[in-house]
């Protein structure tokens, strides 16, 4: 096996991985109530519904999680994941204790 292949599957490995990640999140994202994301002062279900969908047709479309829309998409997706997913399950579970 030489480097160049490699080095492909490797990059397709992490664009598998993006693109799994951007769906998960749309799914997530569909599934939740609209106002658990105003409540805890996110953006509204809307704006996160294009941006997510906008990130998955810029990874479908360029083939790669390497270059410009490839790494603006795995950014969203990352918000999204780390920080207001979390927090619009927790508005909807209400506190774990």
């Amino acid at each position: 096996m030489d480097a160049v292949s490699l080095t492909h599957g490797v990059l397709t490995l992490i664009w598998l991985a993006a693109v799994g990640a951007t769906i998960f999140a749309l799914i997530h994202a569909v599934r939740q109530r609209s106002d658990a994301f105003t409540a805890v002062d996110k953006l509204t279900k809307p704006i996160w519904l294009t941006i997510l969908g906008v990130a998955l047709a810029f990874l479908v479309l360029a083939e790669t999680a390497i270059g410009l829309l490839g790494l603006a998409a795995v950014v969203a997706t990352g918000v999204y994941l780390a920080d207001v997913r979390p927090k619009v399950d927790e508005v909807q579970r209400g506190p774990r204790w």
